[in-house]
């Protein structure tokens, strides 16, 4: 392996850390922010901070973005509508009625999901590797997710809670395989900042509310932190990060990335929330850790 290969394929890793790093910060925010906010004026508010971010990017840093053209208008708009509204409504609304192991073990079927369409979509081939890495993978997230903190209650309220969490799962798949076809004529830059700012007009409707303008006048500065986290971070910069991977991989392959959000919600929760981890967390976690390894083992950056 050469030098410079070597030293794409670590920058590949940093990178795709660094955006599964802040989406698993975003389960415990996401849990403040619901605190104190409706699930629906969390989302609202969440993607103001984001449409601000991106108008100011695209103002300061025209030269940066592909051109528009108005033939990809609608479908960046049912990619955003999909990737902004569906998922997010749907995570926000089921993180009230469903535990986290629950949760995070529904939003564990995106890789999957996306595997499933990348092979009908996208015509990518996965090779037996690979798929005994999802599968160690997904074996850790369901150890992690049941057995993985000390006083975890796999809890389901309302059933209906779970069905728009996994919604929300096939909308981020969804999200990933539509954009991969996209990423032929935009940036992941691009694309991203078009999909957010598009998708997000789906939400001016629900602005129309009397708890709006009361709950964000009486939000906290832990609320605010939380919003301005997952808007900046979990948001901005994790999209970015995710569509600029797609350019350079398969959607089967950087997809498996998502499988460390559980053990790294986990780990972070344990320090912000006081959540006792178990043995069986670190088996779920060396599992995962190891499904990684495996899928990436025969991979190139293409």
């Amino acid at each position: 392996m050469s030098k410079n290969k070597s030293y794409t394929d670590l920058h590949f890793v940093l990178m795709m850390l660094i955006a599964v790093i802040v989406w698993a910060f975003a389960f415990p925010f996401i849990r403040i922010g619901l605190d104190e906010l409706s699930f629906i004026n969390l989302t609202i508010m969440r993607f103001f901070i984001v449409c601000c971010i991106l108008l100011i990017l695209l103002v300061i840093l025209p030269k940066k973005f592909s051109r528009l053209q108005k033939k990809d208008i609608i479908p960046i708009f049912i990619l955003g509508f999909f990737g902004v509204i569906v998922y997010h409504l749907g995570l926000n609304y089921g993180e009230l009625y469903v535990s986290p192991g629950a949760a995070s073990l529904i939003i564990a079927t995106i890789p999957i999901q996306i595997l499933i369409l990348a092979v009908i979509f996208l015509k990518e081939k996965i090779t037996s590797i690979k798929l005994l890495g999802i599968i160690l993978a997904m074996l850790g997230v369901l150890i992690i997710s049941i057995w993985g903190t000390k006083d975890e209650v796999f809890e389901i309220k309302y059933i209906t809670a779970a069905i728009a969490i996994f919604i929300a799962a096939g909308a981020g798949a969804f999200y990933t395989i539509a954009g991969k076809k996209l990423l032929a004529r935009y940036s992941g830059f691009s694309l991203t900042v078009y999909a957010m700012l598009l998708g997000s007009i789906g939400l001016l409707p629900l602005t129309i509310n009397s708890s709006l303008i009361s709950q964000v006048t009486n939000l906290s500065i832990k609320g605010w932190f939380a919003l301005m986290f997952l808007g900046i971070f979990s948001t901005v910069i994790g999209y970015i990060i995710w569509y600029i991977a797609l350019e350079k991989k398969a959607a089967s392959e950087i997809s498996v990335y998502l499988y460390l959000i559980p053990v790294l919600s986990t780990i972070i929760s344990y320090f912000l929330l006081n959540e006792e981890i178990t043995l069986m967390f670190i088996l779920g976690g060396m599992l995962v850790i190891s499904g990684l390894a495996i899928v990436n083992m025969k991979t190139k950056i293409v």
